[in-house]
């Protein structure tokens, strides 16, 4: 493998290597063109002694290398070819685009890799005269100008990564820098100008205003450089689909994840399974694995009827092309579904399929009403016998293979996807680690059963969009210039069934649409949970190829000079792990060493650095599994034998398997958050990977979101609580992974705010609240303005106005989708976070679990008719007391104004302007207490009334915002007879 900073070859894209120094090779000293000694060899072998790019003679030392090298490279290559064992990076690269032997003649040599050749300089040596159409048709025949125009296609780039405009970037940028410039001066004068009169509520008011401009930084900076990819699936299929041929595309694994089939309804779980197996990609080298976690018949049997209806489903998808390959969704578009169809037979099949479809609803519907009440007995299965997960917290693991090669085939004969039923083995005594424990196991049992190199994780509600969306992600991980170092490669998230203003930022556009590109530009975007694409490698510990290579222990003996065969119990093993041990850094102790380096052991050696590795206790037991984390390319290893899989896929999920190894610690998915996606993708990115966000026209994914106000909330909580989880843990990105120096230092920035955003909502909480509190008691923040101060004032309010335009510009974000995100971050911040923050420390710190409850209270049938759903919960009596305040101090504020005079309208302006900022910014968590007939809990009202009024009698009351001068001189002044 390439060691860092080693630059790739422009001509075959292979690692340039190094010279008899030890540095690295360079060809042309003219412009420093990256190409490898070998192909200069070639070069010069053919009668081209000059740069590709330049057109500057090669230096004499390597034209001498190449003509004494010339006599024998022929029969060295073709011994190459024969021998693939003891061949080399480039003799492999020219052997998978030659299969005869023959083509090697003492005139041409290979022609399709002199062809290749030849298209790569002509693009690049602009200094040479290129020949004329009529020579180029002479000297190549018409067939071999097809397949050098392919070749030529296969040689470009999968992607292109488009750099916002600078016409569009630089005024960003100019802006954020002066906004500093404006706050670093806006908080000179606070902090000099102190209210003495209310200096409490001053007080709070700049440490709150603080902690906001240091969330600003932590949310702008990484926005910095964002980017654009666009990708390229044409050219992928003309570099590993040829003609004829098998297709040399990666194999990818489907994880769909479910647990209670009464809460995740099991017809949009097969609507997700469904639309995986139809996506456009070579049938073996897809597989679906199906992780039900509650063990429920309910969810087996709905499979089991899913495989059956795929049999019709997926060739009808592929005959006709249709989008999106989920029926439920497909069949329920408000399109022309004729547009574009050109074939008679379209409109009678899909008749017949829409048909078949609906049978299909019938007979799924039947099972989950059949479910609604079990037997005391508990479920039996067809043959009689008990369901072996009738205890959902105390049943061995079940494994159930569905059609694939093995299995049936579709109606028209062809081969389908492979698909897994799985459900780990579960017993009372053993952490099972919730959603992060069932991935790892499939983790597991992928690699026993097909060891797909790629992996795509799916939640059971998120279905594929766009058929093309694995090859959109192979365009990265595939590519020989991108992929190398590349972890994941995420999606961005997308719903339906969202009302038309999306009243509390469901569909999240500014984090996925803003916060995500800019992110790509650094290090990468973080793991989101869903619609991701892993490389298998990452996910076992590994880093990318670009870290120091791990060094190979000599042929003898340190400790006798012997041979290290002969005493392998003695030096040998200690320099082993004391190697070992070097090469990990002080923060990542992951099984992190460098897969082609052991490759290149032999067999002995190998065995013993397998056993210093301690891969046991690392990846546990299970010499099967253990040995295909070996294999970088994926397949299944050839020591397994097939009859012995299911047992052994059977064992690695079984309740013990993780005891006392790195799942969950180092490996898989990150355990100690209920949010192991972001825990997951940051250990990733410590590592040195770098991810990938793909934004393709069509949405690749496509899921359900929450739309009701409660539900939202309660979204928003767990997301909150696995960042307090994450800051409260070792792995909080303040202080984890700064050993190994592989996170960049905006992508930590971007990580910290990921977990201490659910802290915001303490000051919030109190800055929504000072607004009431300064109409009630008369008293504000800020002292009488000068002309300096009001334009400071004015200035970060315009800097405010000004980042958020050039950002949606640059964007592409409606202003109408960044209010929502502005208000929503509001109301979440004064509820959901606020309640994170205490249940985390609770949890983290006394042990204490403390769940918030949803009961439904109405619904209503009507189109979004979950939108005006009224459902009690805790969260929402912050928001509505803070509300119900603000209310009543604008009605207080006028009020007293009324009484004063005109000269109190000019002060009441500026506590007026702060009161209308909360109300709007909670206006649609208003509405959603409303409902459509204005219901809203009587509960919520009591309680919010209540805390209101106390909260403000309890202020005019003791009013301790007036000084004690003030107080004595009332009191004086009352005693007097007049």
């Amino acid at each position: 493998m390439m060691e860092s900073g080693v630059p790739l070859c422009n001509t075959c894209g292979e690692a340039v290597g190094v010279d008899e120094k030890g540095e690295v090779f360079v060809a042309c000293q003219e412009c420093n063109f990256a190409i490898c000694k070998a192909c200069v060899e070639y070069e010069i072998r053919e009668g081209r002694k000059a740069c590709l790019r330049c057109g500057t003679p090669f230096e004499v030392n390597s034209m001498a290398d190449a003509e004494r090298n010339e006599l024998g490279s022929r029969s060295t290559m073709a011994a190459q070819l024969n021998d693939p064992q003891d061949t080399g990076i480039h003799a492999r690269h020219i052997s998978s685009v030659s299969t005869l032997d023959s083509e090697y003649n003492d005139e041409s040599g290979n022609p399709i890799w002199k062809n290749r050749v030849e298209s790569w300089k002509d693009k690049k040596n602009k200094k040479k005269k290129a020949p004329t159409k009529a020579e180029k048709e002479a000297q190549v025949p018409p067939e071999q100008q097809m397949e050098e125009k392919q070749i030529a296609d296969a040689s470009e780039p999968l992607s292109t990564v488009i750099p916002i405009a600078k016409s569009k970037l630089a005024p960003y940028r100019t802006v954020i820098i002066m906004r500093l410039i404006i706050l670093a001066l806006f908080f000179h004068y606070r902090v000099t100008h102190p209210v003495d009169s209310a200096y409490p509520l001053w007080l709070t008011s700049i440490i709150c205003e603080i902690w906001f401009a240091y969330s600003w930084v932590l949310d702008q900076f990484p926005k910095w450089s964002p980017v654009n990819r666009i990708t390229h699936v044409d050219r992928l299929s003309a570099r590993y689909k040829k003609e004829g041929e098998p297709s040399e595309l990666a194999a990818v694994d489907f994880f769909v994840s479910t647990v209670d089939p009464m809460k995740e309804p099991p017809l949009i779980t097969a609507n997700t399974v469904l639309s995986i197996l139809a996506v456009d990609y070579p049938v073996d080298k897809v597989s679906c694995y199906l992780s039900d976690d509650g063990a429920a018949m309910l969810s087996f049997e709905s499979l089991v009827e899913t495989a059956d209806f795929a049999r019709k489903w997926v060739p009808f998808c592929k005959k006709y092309s249709i989008e999106p390959r989920a029926p439920e969704f497909y069949f329920s578009q408000k399109i022309d579904y004729l547009k574009d169809k050109i074939q008679p037979s379209f409109v009678k099949e899909r008749r017949a399929m829409k048909r078949d479809y609906e049978e299909f609803k019938v007979r799924v519907n039947a099972l989950v009403a059949k479910a609604q009440k079990a037997p005391e007995e508990g479920w039996s299965m067809q043959d009689g016998t008990p369901w072996p997960g009738n205890n959902s917290r105390d049943h061995p693991g079940m494994i159930q293979v569905f059609l694939g090669s093995s299995g049936a085939h579709d109606i028209e004969g062809n081969e389908l996807p492979r698909l897994v039923y799985v459900s780990r083995e579960k017993r009372p005594g053993f952490q099972h680690h919730k959603k992060a424990g069932a991935e790892n196991a499939l983790v597991r049992v992928s690699a026993i059963l097909t060891n797909a190199p790629y992996i795509l994780n799916l939640d059971c509600d998120h279905y594929v969009n766009y058929s093309n969306a694995v090859r959109e992600a192979m365009c990265f991980l595939m590519d020989p210039q991108v992929g190398r170092n590349v972890c994941y490669v995420q999606f961005p998230q997308r719903f339906d069934g969202i009302d038309r203003s999306d009243r509390y930022a469901n569909r999240n556009t500014v984090f996925f649409d803003v916060n995500m590109k800019g992110l790509d530009g650094i290090q990468g975007p973080v793991y989101v949970g869903t619609g991701c694409v892993f490389n298998r490698q990452a996910l076992y510990g590994y880093g990318p190829p670009s870290m120091p290579n791990l060094p190979k222990p000599s042929s003898s003996c340190s400790w006798c000079g012997c041979c290290s065969c002969c005493c392998p119990s003695k030096k040998p093993t200690k320099d082993l792990s004391e190697v070992y041990r070097d090469s990990k850094r002080e923060d990542l102790n992951a099984a992190i060493f460098n897969l082609g380096e052991i490759d290149n052991y032999d067999e002995h050696e190998r065995s013993m650095l397998i056993s210093q590795m301690s891969f046991e206790k690392t990846f546990g037991l299970s010499t099967v599994f253990i040995e295909s984390t070996l294999l970088a390319n994926g397949g299944v290893p050839e020591s397994a034998h097939p009859s012995m899989l299911i047992k052994e896929a059977i064992h690695v999920i079984s309740c013990g398997y993780e005891e006392k190894t790195a799942w969950g610690k180092e490996i898989g998915w990150i355990y100690g958050s209920v949010t192991e996606d972001i825990l997951t993708g940051f250990k990733m990115h410590c590592r040195g990977w770098r991810s990938i966000y793909c934004m393709p026209l069509r949405p690749a994914f496509k899921g359900s979101a929450p739309i009701n106000l409660s539900d939202r909330l309660h979204q928003v909580l767990r997301w909150a609580l696995g960042s307090v989880e994450i800051f409260l843990s070792r792995h909080c990105p303040l202080w984890y992974g700064f050993g190994g120096g592989r996170l960049k230092w905006l992508q930590r920035l971007a990580y910290i705010n990921t977990i201490v955003y659910p802290f915001t909502s303490l000051p919030l909480v109190a800055y929504c609240s000072i607004p009431a509190i300064c109409l009630l008691t008369g008293k504000f923040i800020i002292p009488t303005l000068s002309n300096l101060a009001s334009v400071l004032f004015l200035g970060l309010f315009l800097s405010i106005i000004v980042t958020s335009v050039l950002e949606l510009r640059w964007s592409g974000v409606s202003i109408e989708d960044w209010w929502r995100n502005e208000q929503f971050w509001v109301i979440g911040g004064v509820s959901a976070h606020l309640f994170a923050v205490f249940q985390g420390f609770l949890k983290m710190l006394a042990g204490l679990d403390t769940n918030f409850t949803v009961t439904a209270k109405a619904a209503d049938d009507a189109e979004f008719g979950e939108l005006y759903m009224i459902k009690w919960t805790t969260l929402l009596i912050p928001p509505t007391t803070l509300l119900i305040v603000n209310m009543v101090g604008v009605v207080a504020g006028f009020s007293d104004a009324l009484n004063k005079g005109y000269e109190a309208w000019g002060p009441l302006f500026g506590k007026v302007f702060f009161a209308f900022w909360v109300i709007l910014h909670l206006y649609p968590f208003l509405k959603g207490l409303m409902g459509r007939q204005n219901r809203t809990p009587t509960i919520v009202v009591l309680w919010s009334v209540l805390l209101a009024s106390v909260f403000s009698l309890v202020w005019v009351k003791i009013d301790p915002f007036v000084s004690k001068s003030d107080a004595d001189l009332t009191q004086s002044c009352s005693s007097i007879d007049c």
